[in-house]
């Protein structure tokens, strides 16, 4: 079954254009080297700046556990958290096939 994840990330005054850039360097490597992602994408909230959603979507389980192990996924996380405001908000989804 497929899995559907949102996020809700909230970054720290002046932080965003890092913040992109880094997040958008590891969107590229997900989606080279991760067959079983379907999307990842970056989206900032039009009512708050500060606050950005990654919308993503697994073919199953398996592909979501092995894109949290992967090793630009964690080095991404060590340089994303000097960025954030705050813990994410991550919510699952069953996708409906």
């Amino acid at each position: 079954m497929a899995i559907g994840v949102i996020a809700t990330i909230p970054v720290r005054d002046g932080k965003n254009e890092e913040f992109e850039a880094v997040f958008m360097e590891l969107a590229a490597q997900v989606l080279a080297n991760e067959p079983g992602c379907s999307f990842y994408t970056l989206n900032r909230s039009k009512s708050n700046p500060q606050v950005y959603k990654v919308l993503e979507s697994y073919v199953d389980q398996a592909a979501l556990d092995a894109h949290g192990k992967t090793e630009y996924f964690r080095a991404a996380n060590g340089k994303l958290a000097g960025m954030v405001s705050g813990a994410p908000e991550i919510e699952y989804l069953d996708g409906i096939e």
